[in-house]
């Protein structure tokens, strides 16, 4: 059975991180190794897009130019003999020719999908000459090939999954595979991208799709920690989550993992390792469909939260009421993260201001609304069953001296969440990792 390894942008960000991949890859295993784009060239990509979109074709054909020395720079470090330096350079010239030549047209949204796809496909290209270049067998598996995305934006799984089998069907015998992550045609055809999650999901949908034994997503942090590194001054690496577990932080928060990535894995009950290239021999951590032991794991915090509260004596406990509310949100497509409700009022929490002004007027038709904008859920996961006392105490009794705006606990058992005001989010986070995981 084949694994999935991801590599994000940082794993291949120069000539020596793409030549450290060799060691990590190249092994009796049979492989399909997903690929991001170098770190840094989306951005540029991005604002190439913004410049052609002004009609600043100067602007965008220096960033072009800037892009490309960038690239020249790591192919000349990358490739040590004549041919393998000669093959990237055309692959370059392709590529970047490709780009600069929207430049002359007017720009689309379409074109823009082209234009954002280049980097994972030059990276990908880099990597397996350089494996060629060093006698090493490896096939070059084009993800606009068999990804797509059908008219809802979601993976066109059934779709997938007989192209991606008649890809690996024409490479028998082979066992290394090198694909692009991110990119993606549509239900048209067209090229596009994943949005959400972009290569880890990519890896994601690939390994459900050959039901892999496994899925490793390598980055440059050994695993999920207990809390977020780049706050608080000492956190630990978490052996093993739950699906659940793994989704709750995610979604609320730590960025090492998007809460959409492991859904495909946890369909086809896939183990989702994470771990850390520059530390290949650390552990990171296992996310399966597996009972880990009671308490809590970790902290994770979800920033530009909106926090509502709809007030009404007259209809709250009246029949129908709270649907009309639900229904408010859900005629604009936005989703309710937290909720609380007393006797005259209902709060909740949304991370989404696209049409606060229009939900805020349709609301005020039925009650009386107060908006708190810039707050921050922070959100305490691990298995806590609500039968077990002390769980909402040690959280409670931690963040004693920080004003809770709202608590959510009950509604599973790996979550407990608090909302606070954004600028105590530091506070919040120091204190549950003193309460909680004993870290002065």
């Amino acid at each position: 059975m084949f694994q999935v390894l991801k590599f994000g942008g940082t794993s291949v960000g120069s000539a020596q991180r793409i030549k450290d991949l060799e060691k990590l890859t190249v092994s009796p295993q049979p492989k399909v190794v997903v690929l991001s784009a170098m770190s840094g060239t989306t951005n540029a990509l991005v604002e190439i897009c913004n410049a052609l979109y002004a009609k600043n074709a100067a602007k965008a054909k220096t960033i072009i130019n800037d892009l490309k020395a960038k690239y020249e720079k790591e192919i000349s470090e990358l490739y040590s003999t004549t041919n393998g330096l000669n093959k990237a350079k055309q692959l370059l010239l392709h590529h970047f020719n490709h780009i600069e030549s929207f430049t002359l047209d007017m720009f689309t949204a379409n074109e823009e999908k082209a234009v954002l796809a280049q980097g994972e496909l030059l990276s990908t290209a880099m990597f397996h000459y350089y494996l060629e270049e060093k006698g090493i067998d490896s096939v070059l598996l084009p993800a606009l090939n068999f990804m797509r995305i059908d008219a809802n934006d979601e993976p066109d799984m059934p779709y997938i999954e007989k192209y991606i089998a008649a890809e690996l069907s024409k490479h028998e015998g082979h066992i290394l595979f090198i694909t692009q992550g991110y990119i993606c045609r549509n239900s048209f055809g067209e090229i596009d991208n994943l949005k959400r999650g972009g290569s880890d999901y990519s890896a994601s949908i690939i390994g459900a799709a050959i039901n892999s034994s496994e899925i490793q997503i390598w980055t440059d942090i050994d695993g999920m920690h207990n809390n977020d590194p780049r706050i608080v001054s000492k956190t630990h690496p978490i052996n093993e989550l739950s699906f659940d577990e793994a989704a709750e932080l995610a979604y609320f928060g730590a960025k090492i993992l998007h809460p959409t990535c492991i859904l495909p894995a946890k369909r086809r009950n896939i183990p989702v390792r994470l771990k850390n290239t520059m530390q290949p021999e650390a552990p990171g951590t296992l996310i399966a469909n597996l009972i880990t032991n009671e308490g809590v794991k970790a902290v994770a915090a979800k920033d530009g939260i909106t926090a509502i509260n709809i007030k009404s004596d007259r209809m709250l406990l009246a029949h129908g009421f709270l649907r009309a509310v639900f229904e408010i949100f859900e005629r604009y497509k936005t989703s309710i993260d937290m909720i609380c409700t007393s006797e005259v009022a209902v709060s909740l929490t949304i991370d989404n201001n696209r049409y606060l002004s229009e939900i805020e007027k349709e609301l005020k038709e039925i009650a009386l609304v107060e908006i708190d904008e810039n707050q921050t859920i922070i959100c305490v996961v691990g298995q806590l069953p609500k039968d077990i006392s002390g769980y909402a105490y040690r959280v409670l009794e931690s963040l004693k001296d920080i004003p809770l705006r709202m608590v959510s606990y009950g509604g599973s058992n790996n979550n407990i969440s608090v909302l606070v005001k954004g600028e105590l989010k530091k506070e919040a986070l120091v204190a549950l990792n003193k309460g909680l995981f004993n870290y002065n």
